[in-house]
């Protein structure tokens, strides 16, 4: 008798998942010697033979020392699905052992209607883990550039899939905002000042200003000096060098007086830090915001919060022969790797693996983190290795309960010009991310403009800075984190294909649908029979009921890409959907009610999807 799929575990609504687990307990009851063997169950690649296929048999039969068809059979032969499949028999077997399973359409209207719940089929852990997501990193006294697009857009999102995923998360923006280059901009505005000039109209353009001249300046010119000594030189120009080396000398021990300045709380040094602290984080944090990223002052950490620990933690390390001297270092030898980690420099100066470890002694013994992520360039993997290998030496690792932290580094690539570099702007300097912003919504206004000339200005502007923010952050998202890509405008966007517009006119298409069912007198019912009857209504049920498999395993593997690709086949699924399957059209009421359901819950899909990549939807386009 086939059973009710109304009796099937109620809290599993990937049919993906239940059929693993039958075709495992059929290889482990045909072929005990094997009972660990993978099931290989993954969606059909031809839907005409069925919804999944199992592909265990081929390296079972190598195992067993049988005929991959024989194996098959007897795989068959103890599998139970009836609950949710039509009966798998011989003739679902194909080719040399590929076993066919379709879903019976009520099991599969059951599995949907699970789905349709507030949750989307994503419940939260009973008892959530803590994780600190490390992301964005600016530093004073420079605009975020092109190169901190991926850490803020990446980081944002892998942040918000935890807390999609129901965990408690904690945002922490590394801001570069002490040591000595910070100290030498803070000289040349206390300069600026004395000069009788009011820092009150500074921008942040100008502190960028201020950063490279007072770096240019502290350039110590020795080796120029030397060049000219060993090889030759006209006296006249080696007179100017050392005068320059001797200005550069001045200018850095000025700026190292101005350090201990700050590190001692001297009132005027701390009153110009923190005003170049406020032009600049204002600047930053209106970026973020316009990226749709939730970073915000309450989540920057900077490396000045970190100061007075950085003695402690190297006396910590020192003491407990953790840490060990190497020509006048200090450093902590890490094993598998040649070269230490460097935590103190023989002049007594701290370095960014210092602060490194502090900052994941606070983390996971403060905040008690479960897992901390860093979410930076790859070109930093071997400093996070060595960071890591520390902090494990060190005990960092363990939080005051007992329970081990993990440490991961999210690395990823560069974002690349047409030329296969770095996008640079054609002088070499790197790109402000403003500015590639404000081009990206200009770009886009002109597009919404020639496809809807009608639209009142406001409400154009509205959209084009939607669509200019969802390409940008879409084409990045979508790239598997760890590779590079090439920046191109006409591909990301464009309206169709695998792009931010695509999917955001996607929304729209299913918002347009119900604007004119209100018309016709339409309403949605939530409660409406789903009949999946047709091919299309059917590729559409099984795509949306992925969602919660593609947003977990985005989580964990730290990869929003997967989410990105997804949501792309979900849009696909619809479209097709849409053209085969009309929705208003036709006399059948039930039908129109089960696809505007369909509908309904796919808009829902996308939305939570998108929302959980930091891309703002729209209504109209």
């Amino acid at each position: 008798m086939t059973t009710d799929p109304a009796t099937t575990d109620q809290t599993t609504i990937d049919p993906a998942e239940i059929l693993r687990e039958r075709f495992s307990a059929a290889i482990a009851t045909a072929f005990p010697e094997a009972a660990d063997a993978d099931p290989l169950v993954s969606p059909s690649r031809q839907a005409k033979l069925g919804d999944f296929q199992s592909n265990a048999a081929m390296p079972l039969a190598k195992r067993v020392g049988a005929k991959p068809r024989d194996v098959a059979s007897r795989i068959v032969e103890h599998l139970d699905v009836a609950d949710v499949a039509e009966p798998v028999t011989e003739a679902s077997i194909a080719g040399p052992g590929f076993i066919n399973v379709t879903l019976r359409p009520d099991a599969l209207a059951a599995f949907v209607e699970r789905l349709d719940a507030p949750e989307l089929g994503i419940e939260p852990p009973a008892t959530p883990d803590t994780v600190v997501v490390d992301l964005c990193g600016v530093n004073l006294a420079k605009q975020m550039h092109v190169g901190h697009l991926r850490s803020t857009v990446i980081g944002d999102t892998v942040a918000r899939l935890f807390e999609r995923l129901g965990y408690d998360v904690i945002r922490q923006s590394h801001v570069g905002d002490w040591g000595l280059p910070i100290a030498m901009v803070v000289q040349a505005l206390i300069d600026h000042e004395d000069a009788g000039h009011s820092l009150d109209d500074i921008g942040l353009d100008d502190l960028n200003r201020i950063y490279k001249d007072a770096q240019a300046t502290c350039k110590d010119e020795r080796v120029a000096l030397a060049s000219v000594t060993k090889y030759g030189g006209h006296p006249k120009a080696e007179a100017e060098l050392e005068g320059r080396i001797e200005h550069a000398r001045d200018a850095a021990e000025r700026a190292r007086q101005r350090l201990v300045s700050l590190q001692s709380g001297d009132e005027r040094s701390v009153a110009v830090w923190q005003r170049i602290y406020d032009v600049t984080m204002a600047a930053c944090l209106a970026t973020c915001a316009r990226l749709n990223t939730d970073v915000t002052d309450e989540h920057s950490a900077g490396e000045s919060t970190y100061r007075q620990d950085l003695h402690d933690v190297v006396t910590d390390l020192e003491t407990r022969g953790i840490a060990e001297e190497s020509d006048g270092a200090l450093v902590v030898r890490v094993e598998g790797i040649a070269e230490p980690c460097l935590i103190r420099k023989k002049d007594g100066g701290y370095l960014y693996a210092t602060t490194d470890l502090a900052a994941i002694k606070r983390r996971v013994q403060d905040m008690r983190a479960d897992r901390v992520v860093y979410v930076v360039d790859a070109r930093q993997s071997l400093h996070f290795r060595l960071a890591f290998g520390a902090a494990e030496r060190a005990g960092y690792t363990t939080r005051p309960d007992g329970a081990h932290a993990d440490l991961e580094h999210a690395a990823f690539g560069t974002v690349l010009g047409e030329d296969n570099k770095p996008l640079k702007t054609r002088s070499g300097e790197n790109i402000k991310l403003a500015d590639l912003l404000d081009e990206a919504v200009a770009r886009a206004a002109t597009t919404v403009a020639e496809k809807n000339p009608e639209l009142p200005e406001g409400e154009r502007a509205r959209i084009a800075e939607a669509v200019g923010i969802a390409a940008i952050k879409y084409t990045d998202l979508s790239t598997e984190r760890i590779k590079d890509y090439i920046f191109s405008w006409d591909r990301m966007l464009a309206f169709e294909g695998d792009t931010g517009p695509y999917l955001l006119n996607a929304v729209v298409r299913i918002t347009s649908i119900f604007r004119k069912a209100g018309e016709q007198g339409v309403a949605l019912d939530e409660r409406a029979a789903l009949v999946l009857a047709e091919p299309d209504e059917r590729a559409l049920a099984l795509t949306l009921l992925k969602y919660p498999r593609i947003v977990r395993a985005a989580g964990e593997a730290l990869e929003p890409h997967r989410v990105c690709n997804y949501l792309y086949e979900l849009a696909s699924a619809f479209s097709g959907f849409y053209e085969r399957c009309p929705v208003l059209k036709g006399d059948d009421d039930a039908v129109r009610a089960s696809r505007l359901r369909l509908c309904g819950l796919t808009k829902r899909v996308l939305c939570d999807g998108l929302e959980t990549m930091g891309i703002p939807t729209l209504e109209r386009m």
